[in-house]
């Protein structure tokens, strides 16, 4: 492959892994990218686990065999079968060497020499290549894994030449590798509340507005609980601010463990006292139960009030739910309406008869009734 051509390929690997949205379509870019440039039958890309002693397979793509799946869940190999990733490397950094690849066949090491190559030679005759051509990834001036990359046992063996372009592509990978890790921690800090480590409301408007859609398409169950942390302001007032947020965090941990009792279950803080539950699929009566235990869980955290909860559900008797705001005031009226009765159990929208109040209150004008209901905040859906 000429200068040209090479160029294009590391141009083209390095667009494709900066277009990925997520880790494994990262991944993917990068082990696709590989193989095009090195004219390559297959490709992998793999993690080393230190602490697990052993490279897991993030990916496989091209000429697969019927083991190897594109995004194996446990494909693993022990490192002390390829011990290069983590002896040869240090030795030859330990020296001020570089991490260069390295090419080997079905009958040996071609070029690079490593040290150690049998596992290596062994998968290749068991799964019909011909050569292969490891390229270690560095990242953070560490071992992280390893890009692999082999060709049918008709094609051209690859050379010292296809080494030296393989190094420069896993350096390449690592780039963005380190690319994507950044976008990764952007978006969950993005979505991610500071103090409880919970999912913010940004996170809440995303994931709600899709289950409505999906609910309006196919019918799925969407359930939302809004809970209020009672006493909050007090705390804060009396305590202090440190004293508050030590109880916003609590009450955050018992959300979560009451969230986990319903499968895929969004739990999130909305911000200052309100937190919320978002379940897509799920039975109601699932829900309410773990609305119910968030109650009484709550009602032991000290020095707080308890919690005022409210749920609301498109599989209840509220009326059409054509978009996310609905459900969201619904649930918010039932919130309040917990709190207006000091309830220590959730109060569920739709279940108090045609002319239930939580309903009526949810979608009154809030001229109609001022004294009744407060304002629900702009910033909900």
């Amino acid at each position: 492959m000429g200068e040209d051509k090479r160029l294009a390929a590391v141009v083209a690997l390095a667009q494709g892994m900066a277009a990925a949205r997520t880790p494994p379509e990262s991944w993917q870019a990068a082990a696709l990218g590989a193989c095009r440039a090195l004219d390559g039958g297959f490709a992998a890309l793999s993690v080393w686990e230190r602490g697990m002693g052993r490279l897991r397979v993030l990916v496989n793509v091209g000429d697969r065999r019927p083991d190897e799946e594109e995004f194996p869940e446990a494909e693993t190999y022990p490192v002390h079968q390829f011990p290069e990733i983590t002896e040869f490397l240090h030795e030859r950094w330990a020296g001020g060497g570089g991490a260069n690849a390295w090419v080997e066949t079905a009958e040996g090491t071609a070029a690079g020499t490593p040290g150690y190559f049998h596992h290596r030679v062994a998968a290749l005759r068991r799964r019909g290549r011909g050569c292969c051509v490891v390229a270690p990834v560095v990242l953070h001036g560490r071992a992280w894994g390893e890009l692999y990359v082999a060709r049918g046992v008709r094609a051209p063996v690859f050379g010292p030449d296809d080494a030296g372009f393989a190094t420069v592509l896993a350096a390449v990978v690592a780039a963005g590798l380190a690319q994507s890790e950044r976008l990764e921690e952007a978006r969950r800090l993005a979505f991610t509340d500071a103090l409880t480590g919970l999912a913010n409301r940004r996170a809440v408007d995303v994931h709600l507005e899709e289950a409505v859609e999906r609910h309006r398409a196919e019918g799925v169950v969407v359930s939302l609980v809004v809970c209020d942390l009672n006493g909050l302001k007090h705390v804060n007032d009396t305590l202090g601010h440190a004293v508050g947020d030590r109880l916003l965090e609590r009450f955050g941990s018992v959300l979560s463990l009451c969230g986990a009792m319903v499968p895929g279950a969004l739990a999130a803080r909305l911000g200052g006292d309100e937190f919320c539950l978002l379940a897509v699929g799920p039975p109601v009566d699932d829900v309410v139960e773990a609305a119910g235990e968030l109650c009484r869980r709550a009602g032991e955290l000290e020095p707080g009030e308890g919690v005022a909860c409210g749920v609301a559900s498109t599989a209840d008797a509220i009326g059409e739910v054509g978009d996310a705001r609905r459900l969201f005031r619904l649930a918010d009226a039932a919130q309040y309406r917990a709190k207006a009765l000091r309830a220590d159990r959730p109060v569920v929208a739709g279940r108090e008869g045609p002319e239930d109040p939580v309903v009526r209150l949810a979608d009154e004008p809030p001229h109609l009734a001022p004294a009744e209901r407060r304002r629900f905040r702009g910033r909900r859906p």
